[in-house]
């Protein structure tokens, strides 16, 4: 069978990490998926690949699928910045549903690795959010920002915003209903409050040596985000497709602000690892996803960055998930049912070995035809799993590499 002759087993997850690495080799923008956002094994396997790669010196930053100002936090902990005693501690502003996905035992453990790192590297490796949910605290976070260093701006980009509490009464949701159905949007508002932020950024790290750059990157993303973020929740409410293109396309203008920084500072082109759930990271031209009309930041990514990007991909055939019955309820242990007849898990599951990592380029012509391909997010529904977790896709054009394990657990929280 040519899965098993191109496949390399392992039986530790390092030794999946080390496979993960060689496979991905000089690339310098290394996408490493999930097919779940609460098994343990995914996340463990990422976080050892990522450190092996930044001991080996090819990593500048981490960008995850998290909101900008909660993983910010996690940035400055790990540079040895900021108050927060450990992990646990760094992790707290974690608390928007699911918590677990970020806030758990695999994450921490890389975060204390990260600080223990940084602590003697020349150049300290980042940890950033791609995602745009967090459009209230990142308003705060402008404004925050601009009262310490120009108030006369903070005055003005209080204005600004006050029109998200005019329109929706401040939450984001009913924001992008009111503006979808009959109120003014404040679209014009959070451009307007962006463009000033960048031009008038420049001139306060001239006039002010006091202003560090990286405070006034932090206070532009965030006012990135608010923009992205206002379009989000008004795309809400004209389909999924619209939305979902307009979160994965800012969280890949979130990578290219992230990399271009790099490059300016450094000198020379960034290396990224980015960590997010298979459905963003694998090429959405190769699946269903793509046919419907939606892009995705694998699809971007090697869009911008072409051969210097990897996607590299998880499944899993059994077992057990972190997730929740409906979305916002209470995170539980849920048993993974057998992955279906015609699904590319099932067919991983009737190879062997039962763990492997596979260099989808060498089984190209077995496995290019459309199979049925699995994806939890937070929300697990076993009961309706065709219809609510698997769509075709054509795996040898959606992602570089995957990472198969027969039987995988569910990630432990904090």
């Amino acid at each position: 069978m040519a899965i098993e002759a191109a496949a390399v087993p392992f039986d530790a997850l390092d030794d999946a990490a080390a496979a993960v690495v060689d496979l991905v080799g000089e690339r310098r923008i290394v996408l490493l998926g999930e097919a779940s956002h609460g098994t343990h094994e995914f996340y463990a396997i990422r976080a050892a690949a990522t450190r092996r790669l930044i001991e080996a010196g090819r990593v500048d930053a981490v960008a995850v699928e998290a909101d900008w100002p909660d993983a910010y936090r996690v940035n400055c902990h790990v540079r040895g910045a900021g108050e927060d005693a450990g992990a646990a501690e760094a992790l707290a502003d974690f608390r928007r549903f699911p918590a677990w996905m970020w806030r758990n035992t695999d994450v921490a453990a890389f975060v204390d690795r990260l600080r223990a790192h940084n602590a003697s590297a020349a150049a300290p490796v980042g940890f950033y959010g791609m995602d745009l949910y967090s459009l209230r605290s990142s308003i705060e976070a402008v404004l925050q920002h601009l009262a310490r260093v120009d108030p006369d701006a903070a005055a003005r980009a209080r204005d600004r915003y006050a029109c998200f509490e005019h329109v929706g009464g401040g939450d984001p949701a009913s924001y992008g209903a009111a503006a979808t159905y009959g109120e003014d949007s404040c679209e014009e508002e959070a451009v307007a409050q962006l463009v000033e932020l960048q031009e008038r950024a420049a001139e306060r790290a001239v006039a002010d040596g006091r202003v560090p750059a990286d405070a006034e990157f932090f206070a532009e993303q965030n006012a990135r985000l608010v923009r992205n973020a206002e379009r989000y929740y008004r795309a809400m409410y004209r389909g999924r497709h619209e939305s979902w293109n307009v979160r994965d396309r800012h969280m890949v203008e979130t990578l290219g602000a992230l990399a271009d920084r790099i490059e300016r500072d450094a000198g020379r082109p960034a290396r990224i690892v980015v960590w997010a759930h298979n459905s963003h990271l694998g090429d959405a031209r190769a699946t269903e996803m793509g046919e419907h009309g939606e892009v995705n930041v694998g699809q971007l990514v090697r869009e911008r960055w072409g051969e210097e990007a990897a996607l590299v991909g998880f499944s899993t055939h059994t077992g057990t998930v972190r997730a929740a019955a409906d979305w916002g309820a209470a995170g539980q242990v849920m048993r993974v049912r057998p992955s279906m007849d015609g699904s590319y898990e099932q067919l991983f599951a009737h190879a062997r070995p039962e763990r492997f990592v596979l260099e989808l380029a060498a089984v190209h012509d077995e496995l290019c035809s459309p199979r049925l391909e699995r994806a939890i997010g937070v929300v697990y529904r076993p009961e309706t799993e065709r219809r609510s977790h698997y769509f075709h896709a054509r795996l040898p054009e959606q992602f570089d590499a995957v990472v198969h394990l027969d039987e995988t657990t569910a990630v432990t929280p904090l």
